[in-house]
């Protein structure tokens, strides 16, 4: 299968890196899997989810420079879209109304701060 942006492909670990992990893909091409795109959960160190030598599924996001790529193992088992095509979700309302709160009252400490400064000088 051709290597192109969101194409979900077989490919083999070849290198762990502290940030993420080699893999080579079809073709001989090879690319990087961020620790940011090995697992849903939280990745403290790469060896704790591949291992040199693995086979993994993953998902062709995007292309760094010529033969090398940006995957995604955790887009490959969702099988959904690219981050850059997901829907972004809205601040829920009381988000955004404690956020308003601290705005004021933040503003309203400073300008006592301000205040009290100009009166020691």
């Amino acid at each position: 299968m051709r290597v192109e942006p969101g194409a979900i492909l077989e490919g083999q670990v070849v290198k762990l890196l502290e940030y993420g992990a080699i893999v080579e893909l079809p073709e001989g091409d090879t690319g990087l899997v961020h620790i940011s795109e090995i697992a849903d959960e939280y990745v403290s160190s790469v060896g704790d989810y591949l291992r040199e030598g693995d086979s993994v599924t993953v998902r062709v996001v995007g292309m760094k420079d010529e033969r090398r790529w940006e995957l995604s193992i955790k887009q490959a088992k969702e099988g959904g879209p690219s981050p850059a095509r997901s829907p972004r979700r809205r601040p829920s309302r009381e988000f955004e109304e404690r956020l308003s709160d601290f705005i004021s009252h933040s503003n309203r400490r400073l300008n006592e701060l301000q205040r009290n400064q100009s009166r020691k000088r």
